[in-house]
């Protein structure tokens, strides 16, 4: 099948995929509040989220506050995140975190953080939270325009030529999609990429028959015969 000339622009991608999405899951993790939230975000570091996910309802039945893992503690917390890459790391951070939370609210079930946190200077304060983490829980929670640059988002920028060597980090990418993606997208960047790129514009083999942009897309990795 011959490639079509025409460039998968940014309009075009977000007006022909996102109808496809359940807009209104922006993330896959499982969380119960905020706090929750974040932790799951710091768990999924370099980790997929089906398998945080697996360990996640158990923990935060037990700890779903700060108030709450400081009691579970760090050899309770390791216990239930275990199989989760690099969970001593993990563990530590996220104890940090809890400890760094801790005030008047933070054994409330509905958790929220204090409004001085939707910052991503002051949330990036916090222990186990880069850039990259602190974007995904301003985007996802508070729907602020930071895009999360995880391996879907990286890989695809590069594959549709958004974005070319020069942006080689995350906020190298970030940057330059902010620049190029029309501004009414922002705050949804992370969620439809990240989903198309799990599900359909995979890594390998991406599924080019069922993809609402097939047609556009001028990738060398196209899937079509």
């Amino acid at each position: 099948m011959a490639k079509s000339k025409i460039t998968l622009t940014p309009d075009i991608y977000f007006a022909n995929v996102c109808p496809t999405l359940n807009m209104n899951i922006r993330s896959e993790l499982y969380s119960t509040n905020e706090f929750t939230f974040a932790v799951a975000v710091i768990l999924s570091a370099q980790a997929t989220d089906k398998k945080v996910n697996e360990v996640t309802p158990e923990l935060f039945k037990i700890a779903p506050t700060p108030d709450k893992m400081l009691k579970l503690g760090l050899d309770g917390l390791k216990k239930h995140i275990r199989v989760i890459s690099f969970f001593n790391n993990k563990a530590d951070n996220i104890i940090k975190l809890s400890t760094q939370l801790k005030d008047k609210n933070s054994d409330d079930i509905n958790y929220k953080f204090p409004k001085k946190y939707h910052n991503r200077v002051e949330l990036m304060k916090l222990a186990g939270v880069g850039q990259k983490t602190a974007n995904v829980i301003m985007n996802v929670l508070w729907n602020a325009p930071n895009i999360g640059v995880d391996t879907h988002v990286f890989r695809n920028a590069h594959r549709y030529g958004w974005v070319g060597m020069a942006e080689n980090t995350p906020e190298k990418v970030e940057e330059k999609l902010l620049k190029i993606i029309p501004q009414k997208y922002h705050a949804i960047v992370n969620h439809v990429m990240v989903l198309h790129g799990r599900y359909t514009c995979k890594a390998l083999r991406p599924d080019c028959e069922h993809c609402p942009v097939a047609k556009w897309c001028n990738a060398s990795e196209k899937n079509i015969l």
